[in-house]
């Protein structure tokens, strides 16, 4: 089944050339179905390419979703993405009485930046609490996650020694957790930051399981115990060049940074085409839609706040 978007957002014609169906806004109202309602609130500078990249993956499933985009008040971002947010984002006010099944919070390259010295970080935690009431299942990406268990939880990040990207093996802990079903007991993700959260701070609140981690990047797949929350410290939703556009744009902004690991190299500074953690990432979208949102969502999404 489709997805529906806006008219005009770029990432539909990426995505009609690789045969995934996008409905249109006035096509979409002509289905008399129940279609799922998904928020993305996108905190990174890749505007478009993460919108292209979450949207891909949104669309592995036989459900019929229409997703917004919220913009954040205080968030800056470049100015050839202003045209942008004011045709395709809302604001918190415009959709503040609506209800979502899903709502998908982003990663953000800020994670140096303690949490409350973040310009929109009373924006963000103001959003985070308004899920409780207003949305059934909340996809916390990278940074996001990291925010997430902080203003949830309490879990503190602590800053690396080196930023760590590349492509890391991880070993699921719970098979019989309907978010992993299907996945490989070794499985490949991405990961690009400077901080990390520790297993132990994890482990420590009841209310939380860890699901799946990697010997080398560390915590990977966190839930809640109500299965309403996902963790994900990583970037399953990169595509195959995506590491490689970082190291470049941080070769040019002078951080001296080392090639990413595990991502094979072709000549000096070029990386590979190459992806290992597709099907991962289809994987854990597609469980994600079916067992924690289709299978338990009420009906009535204003169920939500009764």
């Amino acid at each position: 089944m489709p997805i529906c978007v806006k008219e005009g957002l770029p990432a539909i014609e990426t995505l009609a050339n690789e045969n995934i169906f996008i409905m249109s806004e006035n096509r979409a109202k002509r289905q008399d179905m129940r279609t799922l309602q998904i928020l993305i609130v996108n905190l990174m500078p890749t505007v478009i390419a993460t919108e292209t990249q979450l949207l891909r993956l949104l669309s592995n499933t036989a459900l019929q979703l229409n997703v917004e985009f919220l913009k954040i008040s205080n968030y800056t971002s470049q100015e050839s993405s202003l045209n942008h947010f004011k045709q395709f984002y809302q604001t918190f006010d415009e959709i503040k009485e609506k209800h979502y099944d899903r709502v998908i919070i982003t990663g953000a390259p800020i994670e140096k930046n303690e949490f409350e010295d973040v310009d929109y970080w009373q924006d963000l935690c103001r959003i985070m609490e308004w899920t409780k009431s207003h949305v059934f299942s909340s996809l916390y990406i990278c940074w996001g996650a990291q925010a997430a268990l902080y203003h949830y939880y309490g879990v503190q990040k602590s800053a690396l020694h080196a930023k760590l990207s590349g492509v890391y093996s991880h070993l699921v802990n719970n098979q019989r957790h309907p978010i992993v079903r299907g996945f490989d007991d070794l499985f490949f993700a991405p990961h690009s930051r400077y901080t990390a959260i520790s297993r132990d701070d994890v482990l420590a609140v009841p209310e939380l399981e860890l699901l799946a981690e990697s010997p080398d990047a560390g915590v990977y797949l966190v839930s809640d115990t109500n299965n309403r929350q996902l963790f994900v410290t990583g970037h399953c939703e990169f595509d195959r060049v995506t590491l490689k556009n970082e190291y470049i744009r941080d070769y040019l902004q002078g951080l001296k940074p080392e090639l990413p690991k595990n991502y094979k190299l072709k000549g000096e500074i070029r990386l590979s085409d190459q992806t290992s953690w597709s099907s991962h990432a289809t994987l854990l979208f597609t469980n994600w839609l079916n067992y924690y949102v289709y299978q338990q969502t009420p009906y009535y999404l204003k169920e939500l706040s009764s």
